[in-house]
């Protein structure tokens, strides 16, 4: 069975049973600060265990796409050491929300494994909680093994470390039950044959973990029963290959070994020719399709968080590449690979492949030239720490580094590795891998000292905050009713009813005037901050609308269907009150020009720079909109005229714009636009179109979208860019204005042009050649000014000649001059140094506030004189610090008051050298 067969089967089994099939969400989790990446099916699903947020579906099943490369969930190290761990995998799924329990989710996974994929049973074993910490035995799972026939041998127990889940300190949790798989003696790394479960020589494969949500676990650690227990499974698609495909390692799987076998074309290595061949060929495998992925929902390489992550997997599999043999870049072809194999579950990645391949071919050719530096000096750090070793011996690999072959392992010190990371960019993850290679270990407690010392990171952290049963009270307030949104259609709704109130003590029937609160009402016309627009503010009225109550300064969700409006209470609101909403329709109307304004931008950019290009961020706020989105150039002038221009044609088109109400699966399957990282609910879709006038049923932009936007696209008026730049690496950001903005901008533009023509007593046409002819007639005489310059100081050769002393047979020139620049008088030193002969130098000046200071030492001297020791012993006088080579030095300083006497320290300085 192949692994698109084994994906298909487990989705239309669940599907027949009453599961909806839910779609793989990004790697990117949505709203988590808790999840570097998503790492588990149940990620996507987080809000609704937790009980913020509600669907209409009690049972579904997905296909999860999963990386555990950082934070806690941390795989990378083990990858290629082993036969199943991985960057990134597959989890297979199916969830229960409070419907059916511990009986179905057994039946379901046993009919599944036994009668679909006909896996023997007698190879099965399963396992359960065996109680402790005051939490029961799991006596209901284990019965429910018996009723599907598995006798009780093959029931084993086990504690809270392998059989119980929790979703954090605090929350949903509950006992778990395991199915694992006998895959024989073949898989024992030690050859046992006669071992049980629980022996961890790779025997036994756990293939499914059930988890069973039935406690709640307060601050105390105390346990309740959750009035809705759930279900949670887990299964992982590459262990599940190896054992319907008969294979001990997931890496000879369908899934895995095209990829093998591509990267030993590449590298001209067969797969199994040797140990350390088979581990970097397995690393290359699996790094390709985390860097392919992870890319592919958006992720950039950088220094920080996901992107520290991602460029640590490149930079991985770059080293096990050149081990190999491979010099040029090739992560980006294996990438390649990995689209086309996994086209039939995952065709937007192959959609997107000429983005992904362009991202990792930049950061390996940056990686490139950083590498071969870095391992030379390692190499030499290598061979000088092993100097000072008796018995200690190295020798060079096959691909020219070095490794220990007798007396190690070898200690290299913390400040060599932080050198290594400082000054080379080789990070401490690498060289400790590098170790595990050769026979070295790094002094981590030293490393971490010179951290310290130079407050520098050395690796990005991610530092988030559990999320906890969050706002409980919006979570109970949800149960029961939800916000009505009435912006889509008006900016003012009357008689709504306050439905509840919250400020800093909590839930509240009454606010008195004056108090900050949050207000929730059962339909608003104000748009809650969403999807880069910015909420809308207003007040609250009494229905009449002739008292005005409340002041709202924004709105949230709190939670998935509820409204808060943050508000300044002006009269006392009470619960139950009805009043009338109105939210400020002019802002309104700015804003909305904006957001229309940002699809047409993003359709222009795809049009004109290539259809790679997709927004990786946005903020449409009424004065301006914001679009970040990828691209690896800055866009040209002309690039951006362009965009300018066909931005406003589409506005002069006066096209209506269409608003659609869909699913999540029929908004994609119409061409519909979907972002990285937002999150979408499967019914309910809102997809803004705005058509195309050129073909009969086509568009010009089609995105989903919960903003508001105008009717026609003529509402716009004009549409005006006024920044570019880079915001990351493979990120441009542009910004842009519309309207009255627009024309206010343009306004005061043509009020400056005129006023310069006029200043300049020339037409406006001819302003941009008056102003060419003013810079060049300035060049002039700044250049004549600096020769002036120049002249004056030469001129003052022979008076600062005259001024010479003698040090100890040495004679010495140290003086302050004015009026002269800091090249100038670098010009001044050397000329004097000729017309000495044999001496030093020391000239200061100030400019712009500050002191320049400048030394020179003739070469008959510098083997007894310092030139950059001598100003900085000048420059501490002033407040400052400098140095340079022994014949010729600069320095610096604060203290403009303190020069004359700095000056005067030079002769006690040279003396004391001499």
């Amino acid at each position: 069975m192949t692994g698109n067969e084994i994906r298909r089967t487990f989705l239309d089994f669940f599907a027949r049973h009453g599961h909806r099939v839910v779609r793989s969400s990004s790697l990117v989790p949505t709203n988590d600060p808790t999840l570097l990446f998503t790492n588990a099916g149940m990620n996507q699903f987080k809000d609704v265990f937790l009980g913020l947020e509600q669907r209409d579906y009690k049972r579904a099943a997905s296909v999860q796409k999963c990386v555990r490369a950082g934070g806690k969930h941390n795989d990378l190290e083990n990858v290629g050491r082993t036969v199943r761990h991985h960057t990134f995998f597959e989890m297979l799924g199916n969830f229960s929300f409070g419907d059916y329990f511990k009986r179905e989710a057994i039946a379901f996974a046993w009919e599944l494994v036994t009668k679909e994929w006909r896996i023997p049973p007698d190879r099965l074993y399963a396992t359960i909680f065996k109680g402790e910490e005051g939490i029961p035995r799991d006596t209901e799972a284990y019965e429910h093994w018996l009723s599907q026939g598995l006798p009780r041998n093959r029931i084993y127990e086990f504690g809270s470390r392998e059989n119980f889940w929790a979703m954090g300190d605090t929350g949903p949790c509950g006992p778990s039950s395991e199915i694992h798989y006998d895959m024989g003696p073949r898989a024992s790394e030690q050859g046992h044959t006669d071992c049980a479960l629980g022996c961890a020589c790779g025997r036994y494969l756990e293939i499914w973990n059930l988890v069973f949500m039935q406690f709640n676990r307060d601050a105390s650690g105390g346990m309740k029963p959750l009035p809705k227990p759930s279900i949670d499974t887990g299964a992982g698609l590459e262990r599940l290959a190896a054992v319907l495909q008969r294979k001990v390692s997931n890496f000879d799987t369908d899934l895995l070994r095209p990829l093998v076998e591509f990267a030993s074309e590449l590298s001209g290595k067969p797969y199994g020719d040797s140990k350390e061949t088979d581990i970097s060929l397995r690393i290359l495998a699996d790094h390709s399709r985390a860097a392919a992925f992870l890319v592919g929902d958006g992720v950039l390489p950088s220094n920080e968080g996901r992107g520290y992550v991602l460029r640590k997997i490149i930079r991985r599999a770059v080293r096990h590449g050149r081990m190999l043999g491979l010099q040029r870049p090739f992560l980006f072809e294996m990438a390649s690979q990995v689209a086309e194999l996994m086209r039939e579950p995952y065709p937007e990645l192959l959609a997107s492949i000429a983005r992904v391949d362009a991202v990792i071919k930049n950061e390996e050719q940056r990686y490139e030239h950083t590498l071969k530096l870095a391992l030379k000096k390692l190499d030499d750090d290598l061979e000088n720490a092993a100097k000072g070793v008796p018995g200690m011996r190295l020798r060079r690999r096959e691909d020219g580094t070095a490794e220990v072959s007798e007396g190690g392992p070898l200690l290299l010190s913390g400040q060599a590795a932080f050198r290594l990371y400082d000054t080379y960019g080789l990070s401490l993850d690498l060289l400790e891998d590098e170790g595990s290679w050769r026979g070295f270990r790094v002094d981590r407690a030293g490393f971490d000292r010179e951290l310290e010392k130079q407050r520098e990171r050395a690796r990005a952290s991610w530092k988030g905050v559990h999320k906890q049963a969050a706002s409980p009270i919006y979570a109970k307030l949800a149960e029961t009713f939800q916000t009505e949104p009435d912006f889509y259609y008006s900016a003012v709704a009357r008689d709504c009813r306050i439905e509840a109130m919250i400020t800093k003590e909590g839930l509240v029937n009454e606010v008195a005037p004056g108090t900050e609160a949050e207000v929730v009402l059962d339909r608003t016309p104000f748009y809650a901050e969403a999807g880069g627009q910015v909420a809308d503010v207003g007040f609250l009225y009494d229905n009449a609308q002739t008292l005005q109550l409340a002041e709202v300064r924004g709105a949230y969700y709190p939670v998935a269907g509820l409204i808060a409006h943050r508000v300044l209470t002006k009269e006392t609101l009470r619960t139950g009150d009805r009043v009338s909403a109105v939210a400020d329709s002019a802002r309104r109307e700015h804003i909305k020009r904006n957001h229309t304004a940002t699809h047409l931008m993003h359709a222009a950019l795809r049009n004109i720079l290539g259809t790679h290009v997709k927004q990786s961020g946005s903020l449409v706020a009424p004065d301006r909109l914001r679009f970040d989105f990828t691209h690896f150039a800055a866009p040209d002038a002309d690039e951006l005229h362009e965009i300018e221009l066909e931005v406003n044609d589409e506005i002069l088109r006066n096209v209506e714009v269409v608003t659609d109400v869909t699913t999540l699966d029929d908004a994609l399957a119409s061409g519909a636009l979907a972002f990285f990282g937002d999150k979408y609910p499967e019914q309910n879709v809102r997809v803004v179109t705005i058509p195309d006038s050129a073909a009969a049923g086509g568009f010009y932009s089609k995105e989903l979208c919960g903003g508001t936007h105008v009717r026609r696209t003529g509402d716009i008026g004009v549409f005006k860019i006024i920044a570019e730049q880079s915001v990351a690496a493979g990120i441009r950001r542009l910004e842009a204005i519309t309207g009255v903005r627009a024309l206010g901008d343009y306004q005061r533009a043509l009020g400056t042009l005129r006023q310069l023509a006029s200043t300049l007593r020339v037409g406006e046409d001819d302003l941009p050649a008056a102003v060419e002819r003013l810079t060049l007639a300035s060049k002039q005489i700044e250049k004549q000014l600096q020769a002036l310059k120049h002249k004056t100081a030469h001129n003052r050769l022979d008076d600062l000649l005259e001024r010479a002393k003698t040090v100890k047979g040495v004679r010495v020139i140290s003086a302050q001059v004015e009026d002269i620049e800091r090249e100038a008088m670098r010009q001044l030193v050397d000329a004097l140094r000729q017309k000495l002969g044999s001496g030093v130098v020391v000239l200061g000046t100030t400019e712009n506030g500050k002191v320049a200071i400048i030394g020179g030492v003739t070469k008959d001297l510098t083997n007894r004189l310092h030139a950059g020791r001598i100003v900085q012993a000048v420059a501490r006088e002033v407040g400052g610090a400098g140095g340079g080579r022994p014949d010729l030095a600069e320095a610096g300083g604060k203290d403009t008051s303190a020069l004359e006497r700095a000056m005067e320290t030079v002769y006690g300085v040279v003396h004391q050298m001499l």
